[in-house]
């Protein structure tokens, strides 16, 4: 089968590993880096590279890039669309929320590889082909380097974001009260040498209803991961609490737990180790990336074309911009 696989360039996440995977899963998948001008204007790229030759077109952006294009969208046959932030559309607090649903149903022969299990189930239940295939970790890049632990509890990431505003609110409170350090780092080995200093790392994916990459990576980096239950996610993606994982529902409870563990190293150790193999044996992009492939050479729902009249209308706004 032949994949087309369309990425972002600009990602803080290095995901280059993941792709790599998928390719080396696919009889043949060719890469493209598009620029947010391309993302933004999908029509005269996919027109250059002749997209019509490809089984499969895979595109990796972000919902604000394509939901203004869906008359494009519409004329791309066995298109998959790989998200990461699908659980956006179920958060009351977020300007996407209902937004993914809206443009996917507008789109019924695609298929939608989402990160969380539970979104997975609830785009079904709306006729969405909607795929769960977790997030992952880079284990080349990844790993418990087994240094000295220098910073007991520890947070890493953006807090910027209106989607983050509890995530912002609750960290900066438990900051206070405990010797936490919330910071952020540059991607690559500023990242990996950070993560191997941390004792504990809190996770506070709060509302989200999934587990973003982070809890994952600290996993892999040997910390103990203090993160924030999901509800019934939390066993569907295999986390055990005080087994591979610590997990609390309140600030109260993260300060009672931080404080258990710092008070039973012994118990921590054995937390954090567990923890690593969980990481190393099942969200490994090694195995997420095979994950992926599979689910984007399986067989998808018959293509319903777009009206003529949709595809006259394309051709016409392609030939203007490029004659513009």
């Amino acid at each position: 089968m032949k994949v087309m696989l369309l990425v972002m360039d600009e990602q803080r996440v290095i995901l280059d590993r993941l792709y790599e995977i998928v390719q080396q899963n696919c009889d043949e998948c060719v890469v493209y880096r598009l620029s947010k001008k391309q993302q933004m204007n999908l029509g005269p790229f996919l027109t250059s590279v002749d997209y019509q030759n490809f089984d499969r077109v895979v595109i990796f952006s972000r919902l604000k890039r394509l939901s203004g294009q869906l008359s494009v969208l519409k004329c791309i046959p066995g298109l998959v669309i790989l998200e990461h932030d699908a659980y956006q559309n179920y958060m009351p607090a977020s300007k996407y929320q209902g937004a993914y649903s809206r443009l996917y149903s507008r789109l019924p022969s695609i298929r939608v590889l989402v990160s969380g299990a539970v979104i997975a189930r609830r785009m079904q239940a709306e006729n969405i082909d909607a795929v769960f295939v977790s997030k992952g970790y880079d284990e080349q890049m990844l790993r418990n380097t087994g240094g000295v632990r220098d910073i007991p509890i520890g947070f890493l990431g953006s807090l910027k974001s209106t989607e983050y505003a509890q995530r912002k609110a609750l960290l900066q409170s438990l900051a206070q009260r405990t010797d936490m350090l919330v910071t952020r780092t540059k991607s690559g080995n500023d990242y990996l040498e950070t993560l191997n200093r941390i004792k504990i790392f809190v996770s506070a994916d709060i509302g989200m209803g999934e587990f973003m990459i982070k809890n994952f990576e600290a996993m892999a980096c040997g910390c103990v991961v203090l993160a924030w239950s999901q509800g019934e996610e939390d066993g569907l993606l295999g986390f055990q609490d005080m087994h591979n994982t610590v997990f609390y529902h309140s600030e109260d409870e993260a300060v009672e737990k931080l404080k258990l563990l710092q008070g039973d190293p012994v118990l921590a150790s054995r937390i954090a180790s567990n923890g690593q193999a969980f990481a190393e044996s099942q969200y490994s992009f090694a195995r997420v990336g095979r994950a992926l492939a599979a689910e984007i050479q399986r067989e998808m729902r018959p293509w319903q074309p777009p009206s003529a009249f949709i595809r006259l209308w394309v051709k016409i706004r392609h030939r203007m911009k490029v004659a513009g």
